[in-house]
């Protein structure tokens, strides 16, 4: 036991960690190398924010992971990949005020008005504020049960992330789609575990 939390501290999470950079690192040497297309910026924004919804989905799915493999470090993973998806949200959001809207609260303010996604995509983000905020052990020993409850807010959050993305989408809604099914059954999942937790089989 102590072997493999040993082989999953130094091979496991520092391998994760540089994956879920990755992302990043392509899209400087995309800039780098000019390579990012017609509308570099368009593809920067989106990018940013698929990132950050594939990131939290397989967050979510770390769960059900850890039940099916019997794998029970899988879940130290949570804390680390949630701070990514706040990270990429965090840019995303912060590209689109920059690149898009060169920080004028007042166009962005009238764009939220004329495009629903853009509203539902801020929603989503406030969500993953508070989470962030409180995602060390230090809050989570302070709050209490209240940590928990308040750490819920990740499933309204990818429920408006997809949304968000799928409002996005003109043309081909494949990917949206498979974003919405994925989400649906890790929900349907966190549903079914709560009522046999609250309704134990006698």
């Amino acid at each position: 036991m102590q072997i493999k939390t040993t082989l999953f501290n130094n091979i496991v999470k520092p391998l994760v960690f540089l994956l879920l950079l990755a992302p990043t690192l392509g899209l400087i040497a995309g800039l780098w190398l000019e390579s990012l297309g017609a509308n570099p910026i368009e593809y920067i924004l989106h990018s940013l924010g698929g990132w950050a919804l594939r990131i939290l989905l397989i967050t979510l799915l770390l769960s059900p992971l850890r039940h099916a493999l019997n794998w029970v470090q899988l879940i130290q993973l949570r804390r680390m990949m949630g701070l990514f998806v706040f990270y990429y949200a965090s840019l995303h959001f912060l590209g689109y005020l920059w690149l898009e809207q060169g920080f004028d609260l007042q166009a962005s303010y009238e764009d939220m008005l004329k495009r629903p996604f853009i509203t539902v995509g801020i929603l989503a983000f406030a969500m993953l504020i508070p989470m962030a905020i409180t995602s060390t052990r230090n809050k989570m020993r302070q709050m209490g049960p209240r940590w928990k409850l308040l750490h819920m807010l990740v499933y309204p959050a990818v429920i408006f992330s997809v949304i968000h993305f799928w409002l996005l989408v003109k043309a081909d809604i494949t990917e949206p789609l498979i974003y919405a099914l994925l989400a649906t059954c890790l929900l349907i999942e966190r549903l079914w575990r709560l009522i046999i937790k609250k309704y134990p089989r006698t």
